[in-house]
């Protein structure tokens, strides 16, 4: 009887896979799979709509550029330990694996892990030359300059540039949401 009752009234949604009473299944789908939808008052209103080809959401043109820029899940970044480039979805995830990766530090002959890369050369490598200068009282020689060490890979070189990149995109979210809520309040 159960097994009646269950496909008498129940249906698997197409789109999650879950069990849904029938009499319910276009509100479950509207709910949790529908686009986004506008309420329209005006043609104008209907041309200020994009819809981003990426994650088939719908967005206003005024917001088109936030949107690609900051908040669509699909755009690609670049990991900052490889610049590979993959979905914003994704990037948390490879960067904590990638980040785990080592590589050998030729100064101290140690392997570092690549998230730890830059504290590492700032502790033990850059402080050590400029101590060592401080301490003497004297600027160094020609020939007692520090031999230059060996640069990161390319990789890493752009990591601060990612670093600040970031810090500036954020920023500039919460500048535009404050806007936006600003306007939604009027």
């Amino acid at each position: 009887l159960h097994s009646a009752h269950c496909a008498r009234n129940l249906q698997k949604c197409k789109h999650c896979g879950d069990m849904v009473p029938r009499k319910l299944m276009d509100e479950h789908y509207d709910e949790n799979h529908a686009p986004v939808r506008f309420q329209i008052s005006s043609f104008s209103q209907l041309q200020s709509l994009m819809n981003c080809s990426l994650c088939k959401c719908t967005v206003e043109r005024e917001l088109w550029d936030l949107h690609t820029g900051i908040q669509c899940p699909q755009r690609m970044l670049a990991c900052q330990y490889c610049e590979f480039e993959l979905p914003a979805l994704d990037l948390f995830e490879h960067q904590d694996v990638c980040g785990n990766r080592t590589e050998y530090c030729q100064t101290c002959r140690k392997y570092i892990r690549l998230r730890e890369w830059i504290g590492h050369e700032l502790q033990f490598h850059m402080s050590s030359n400029a101590s060592a200068e401080l301490s003497s009282g004297r600027a160094p020689a020609a020939a007692e300059q520090p031999v230059p060490m060996p640069a990161r890979p390319a990789a890493h070189g752009s990591q601060r540039k990612h670093l600040l990149l970031t810090i500036a995109i954020a920023g500039f979210a919460v500048l535009i949401g404050s806007i936006l809520y600003q306007r939604k309040g009027q």
